[in-house]
């Protein structure tokens, strides 16, 4: 699926849904810019789109198209030979997350961004930059006249997109609060470990996207206009709050799992205690059955004095009730 659209150097839609072969045409209009967004495209649209109309270096094609595991920006000035304008060539990823799943998604999103044009390629359906296209359809406008500025609007809609992701992590570690203090079975023990793996996953999606936007945020890039450095820094700084809020989340959950380790070191504490209790009241038992117990006649306990059985079971039993009463002067019970 692929969309398109010209606007004037005031935001006024022009034109949408280009002929592919007008867009080259429209590219020397400099009163316009063009926006394509190619969504999971078949293999014609992307050689004609990104080779034919664009001339894109190949280095950049082979990376738009294959998945990236991590973040990128690259300048592309031609040289001698080369057909394509100059641009920037950026590779964000944005995120979903599966409470029920518990797992980070992220899809990857690809900008090629000129003077006079921008192009976006994704694999997957972004709400955010579908919200932006449908909104651009319906009100015939954008608020933004040039493509770097409208690449920031992409950018910041795919990074606003991070909220409900986190919040949705902010109700699992809430929640896992909540059950640690009632629960001490084994599944518990995993969900913490495995929030916080996606905690850490988390930051390892944000902290490599932090360096891209920190330097489109540094005027390092031409093809930024310097008006536009604080929208970019701005971003940047939205990024670096979802980070501090991961950072956070990292110490809940560490906290969280010593407070359940120190539950479970107290439930066998406890356990142990009262097994040892046991055992020390039935010590005076086991020893007098013990040596009362062989098969050995002795002078205190003979046949002809059967009083003798009733010595040895008041001895127990107040040997036992001494040991209780100590242990209870102690507080051990």
């Amino acid at each position: 699926m692929m969309r398109s659209y010209a606007f004037t150097s005031q935001g006024r839609l022009h034109t949408k849904n280009l002929e592919p072969f007008l867009m080259p045409t429209l590219l020397t209009d400099t009163n316009l810019f063009l926006w394509v967004d190619m969504e999971n495209p078949t293999s014609h649209e992307i050689k004609f789109v990104l080779e034919d109309v664009f001339h894109f270096h190949p280095l950049s094609i082979e990376d738009c198209i294959q998945i990236s595991p991590s973040p990128k920006l690259d300048e592309y000035i031609p040289k001698d030979g080369d057909k394509f304008n100059p641009y920037l060539f950026v590779v964000l990823h944005a995120v979903d997350y599966s409470r029920q799943d518990g797992v980070f998604d992220t899809s990857e999103m690809n900008f090629f961004i000129g003077k006079n044009f921008i192009v976006t390629f994704h694999y997957v359906t972004l709400k955010a930059i579908l919200n932006i296209a449908q909104r651009c359809e319906k009100a015939g406008n954008l608020t933004v006249r040039t493509p770097d500025h409208l690449a920031h609007t992409l950018m910041d809609a795919i990074i606003e997109h991070y909220s409900p992701a986190v919040d949705e992590l902010s109700n699992e570690v809430a929640a896992l609060e909540d059950v640690v203090l009632n629960e001490e079975d084994k599944s518990v023990l995993n969900n913490i470990i495995k929030t916080k793996k996606e905690v850490y996953h988390l930051k390892q999606i944000i902290m490599p996207q932090k360096e891209v936007l920190a330097r489109l945020g540094r005027g390092e890039f031409k093809m930024i206009k310097p008006n536009l450095l604080p929208y970019y820094r701005d971003v940047y700084d939205r990024l670096s709050h979802f980070n501090d809020i991961a950072s956070g989340y990292t110490d809940s959950l560490t906290n969280i799992l010593q407070v359940y380790l120190n539950m479970v070191n107290n439930r066998t504490s406890e356990i142990i205690k009262v097994l040892t209790l046991f055992t020390i009241l039935t010590t005076p038992t086991m020893l007098i059955g013990g040596w009362y117990g062989m098969n050995i006649t002795f002078p205190e306990i003979s046949s002809t004095d059967s009083s003798s059985i009733y010595w040895v079971w008041g001895v127990n039993i107040v040997a036992t009730l001494l040991i209780f009463l100590y242990i209870r002067k102690k507080k051990w019970l």
